[in-house]
């Protein structure tokens, strides 16, 4: 049996660069070694170099010639730094980072020096790393927004610098107070050094594409017959932060984390709103939908802002859900002692909202003119919580703000009778079925389950996860001014 046919192309290179080595070790050339063996010089160039597999009897021979056995070509001392070096950049060169590269394998001539050879694997191990991180698997992004979460945790979601960078942008455009105008989201592009363009084609992938050689900010037309300031906000923010291509997943997510913050800090700024709230806490009356109106922002943005400032400026933990219309939670923060459920590793995006839970309970609700308010006693102790119901490109969510039962007396809302009882953490609370049901139907029933498109599949790819570069490209080249 050839001793090379199970093997690939590294078994090849490793007999090939021994041969080499032991040959020049004895000071032949391979012009010498090719007559030792009646062979032609370019047929043993190519068993040196890896290109063709040396039979057993060939290999044989060479061994006799070279004064060794054939155990010593092939599983001989270890080789020399240069030849180990010259194979591993070899078997990178028929990767699949240097195809996707375009950088056809070349051959490594003598002449080129060690160092530079080391340079080349040490930036091929680079690109590896940064690849593999930034295709991360669900279990990393979870990993990755764990952390994220702690971090925000630690400092009550309230991040200075970013509540001193929407100030100083709000100065920088003489607003003195009061809601953001579209106006003023204009200025502030301008004020960046940005023309605002609404074009029908935008890439599907994309909220906004930044033309940064032309200064020209690319949004929906569709944003144009709607509210722009947060699309044109959001889109800015990046530039405001001077945030770079991230290298992560987890900085990925981070730069998200602070361009939704700076986004509500320039929509609510924290220096007109504080007042507001400090008053409205000393009359008993915080509302999150009269907050949503002073400011003339969604649902959502009210709520998220909130949390941003409850704990800072109002002594006041709070806690934050948005679910989906299917139960899952897709975003959450808590730093109140609220039990919500979570994976092994501490993610709660994901998870299931408890069906009893006010994220949940809200979906029944026939009014979806007023807020749902609702007590709930856990295992925790007893919080209340304001919820919403709004409308997505996904579906339905919910959007809903919590406190634990002693600071119900700040909030609108506190006297409402709807009362709850969920004990997240517990499997018989919702998540199983009751006895009753799971008896008669268990050995009766066969669903056949939709499987999450990303469950097995690593989260996307690329500089910035989910973007079609090529798509953005094309579209940059079409509007470019000529």
């Amino acid at each position: 049996m050839d001793p090379l046919s199970d093997e690939n192309d590294t078994d090849a290179l490793t007999i090939g660069r021994r041969i080499r080595q032991l040959r020049t070790a004895r000071g032949m050339t391979l012009d010498d070694l090719a007559s030792a063996v009646d062979r032609a010089p370019s047929q043993l160039s190519m068993i040196e170099t890896g290109k063709r597999e040396p039979k057993l009897t060939l290999l044989q021979t060479i061994a006799r010639a070279l004064g060794v056995t054939i155990d010593a070509l092939l599983e001989g001392e270890p080789l020399d730094e240069r030849s180990a070096i010259e194979i591993a950049l070899e078997r990178a060169m028929k990767g699949q980072t240097f195809q996707a590269l375009g950088i056809d394998p070349f051959r490594i001539a003598k002449s080129v020096p060690t160092e530079a050879l080391k340079a080349l694997l040490a930036l091929h191990g680079e690109i590896d790393r940064l690849r593999d991180e930034r295709a991360a698997t669900p279990e990393e992004a979870r990993r990755a927004n764990v952390e994220l979460r702690h971090l925000m945790r630690r400092q009550d979601n309230h991040f200075a610098d970013l509540e001193a960078t929407a100030s100083d942008i709000l100065s920088a455009v003489g607003h003195t107070g009061g809601p953001v105008t579209q106006r003023t989201a204009s200025e502030i592009a301008a004020h960046l050094g940005f023309s605002l363009h609404y074009a029908r084609d935008l890439p599907q992938t994309t909220r906004s594409v930044a033309d940064l050689a032309n200064g020209r900010l690319y949004l929906s037309a569709q944003v144009q017959r709607r509210d722009a300031r947060t699309a044109v906000l959001q889109a800015l923010s990046s530039r405001m932060l001077g945030h770079a291509e991230p290298r992560s997943y987890a900085e990925f997510l981070r730069q998200r984390v602070e361009t939704n913050y700076l986004t509500g800090a320039l929509l609510i700024p924290e220096a007109h709103v504080v007042p507001a709230l400090q008053d409205a806490k000393a009359r008993r009356s915080i509302s999150i939908e009269d907050l949503r109106d002073a400011y003339s922002v969604s649902y959502e943005t009210a709520a998220h802002r909130f949390t941003n400032l409850a704990t800072r400026h109002l002594d006041i933990p709070v806690h934050f859900l948005k679910v989906h219309e299917s139960g899952t939670i897709t975003k959450a923060y808590e730093n109140d002692d609220v039990n919500f459920p979570t994976d092994r590793l501490g993610a709660i995006e994901g998870q299931m909202c408890c069906r009893r839970w006010t994220s949940r309970v809200v979906f029944e609700e026939e009014d979806r003119f007023n807020p749902y308010y609702q007590y709930t006693d856990t295992g925790n102790g007893t919080y209340w919580c304001t919820a919403r119901v709004e409308a997505s490109s996904e579906g339905l969510h919910s959007v809903s703000v919590g406190v634990r039962f002693d600071d119900t007396k700040w909030f609108v809302g506190r006297d409402t009778p709807h009362r709850g009882v969920s004990k997240h953490s517990v499997e018989t609370c919702c998540r199983r079925a009751p006895a009753e049901l799971e008896e008669r139907w268990r050995e009766h029933s066969w669903p056949n389950v939709k499987t999450p498109r990303t469950l097995l599949a690593t989260l996307p790819t690329g500089s910035f996860p989910g973007v079609d570069t090529t798509d953005v490209y094309e579209f940059l080249e079409a509007h470019a001014p000529r």
